[in-house]
């Protein structure tokens, strides 16, 4: 179960505003109040705070906040973990779970390289432990080093079992253009008895509705996580990577009903209503832009640097500051390859005449043979204003 309790990929790009939650106070979301994981931070935040220098206190309370923050899609929980790991933030020599801990917040703050290394730190010392390479499986892969992911899905078959390294394997022919191969293995795994775990579902229903996707067929995507959110409707990457499909899709009022789910939506649902409300030209569009336009200024007076796809998506889809967009896009792709974001970098720098800034996506994609509906057409524009 290794690589399906935590190996979320690209769920730190889903945020909230990041205020961190005060070290002397836990106020839970909803979800959290409504599942099995409220006593446990809770407990584990009254330990940490009774003895801050605990190690063991320490890691408990950051890991129950960086799940949180990964189901929730919001960071204002890693920022909760990263204090909680302050006294060991700067170790040279961590020990494993240290050093594995640091590296999930570390990379939810995009210090890939900082994460990777981390990862590198805990699997010397506990080569066994599933979680720690399928960590690294997915750094490696976010940062396009597909030679070192190929090896660390190896290693995962080798090491943790044949199912957890064909869902591996899946992932990484999804990622070079061959999904249609991928479906069968998580049609399969799908149905393992072993796999029946709100996260390991979490987890497979995410990537089986992606590997549909990109393969071309966005109606069974749909129907993937439709079905998901039914039994798990605070799947939060289901849910907004539905919100996006129904929008691409132009099933917009969809959309807008989905996203609106909660009264307060992430940033990654929030932007998704404006772009469906917009469409529809429905009487909430303004004020629901309004409350986006509101979060990203709040996150510019706070000089947050970390770039989030819901900015990228609002500043270029919604054609408010496509310039703006264009400029996070690119400094985003130079950190981290993800193919909705490679979508969003050709969009801008195409509507702005600039195709030069996109042309990493296509060095990418070659080197990849990635392939993706939304991308495709995109990308052979992108070839004919370069002459490529």
């Amino acid at each position: 179960m290794g690589l399906f309790a935590l190996l979320l990929v690209g769920t730190a790009a889903l945020a909230q505003p990041r205020v961190q939650p005060a070290p002397d106070t836990v106020v839970l979301p909803r979800s959290a109040q409504a599942g099995g994981g409220a006593q446990a931070l809770r407990e584990t935040a009254a330990a940490w705070r009774r003895d801050p220098r605990n190690e063991a206190a320490a890691l408990a309370y950051a890991r129950e906040a960086f799940v949180l923050g990964l189901a929730e899609g919001d960071l204002r929980w890693y920022g909760a973990a990263r204090t909680a790991l302050e006294p060991w933030w700067t170790a040279p020599a961590p020990d494993a779970p240290m050093a594995f801990m640091r590296a999930l917040v570390r990379q939810g703050f995009h210090d890939f390289k900082g994460g990777i290394a981390d990862l590198n730190t805990a699997i010397a010392q506990d080569p066994a432990r599933a979680e720690y390479r399928s960590w690294r499986f997915s750094l490696l892969l976010l940062t396009t080093q597909l030679e070192a992911a190929r090896a660390d899905c190896a290693a995962i078959a080798q090491r943790v079992g044949p199912d957890e390294g064909a869902a591996c394997d899946a992932i990484l022919r999804v990622r070079t253009g061959r999904a249609a191969l991928a479906l069968p293995v998580f049609e399969r795994l799908v149905a393992l008895p072993d796999y029946q775990g709100p996260q390991a579902q979490d987890w497979l229903r995410y990537h089986q509705g992606e590997a549909l996707r990109v393969a071309g067929r966005p109606e069974a995507a749909i129907a993937v996580w439709q079905a998901h959110l039914q039994a798990r409707p605070r799947a939060h990457l289901v849910r907004s990577a539905l919100a996006d499909l129904l929008n691409q899709q132009g099933r917009h009022a969809d959309a807008l009903r989905l996203s609106l789910f909660e009264p307060a939506p992430s940033d990654a649902l929030l932007v998704q209503a404006v772009l469906a409300a917009r469409a529809l030209k429905d009487p909430r569009a303004e004020r629901l832009d309004e409350q986006a336009l509101q979060r990203l200024q709040a996150q510019d007076a706070r000089g947050e640097a970390l770039i989030e796809r819901p900015q990228m998506q609002y500043w270029i889809r919604t054609g408010r500051d496509v310039a703006r967009g264009l400029d996070l896009a690119a400094r985003n792709w130079a950190e981290q390859q993800e193919p909705a974001d490679a979508v969003l970098l050709a969009e801008a720098a195409l509507a702005l005449n600039q195709p030069q800034r996109a042309a990493p996506v296509l060095d990418w994609l070659a080197a990849t043979g990635y392939t993706d509906p939304a991308l495709n057409p995109l990308a052979q524009r992108l070839r004919q204003r370069l002459g490529r």
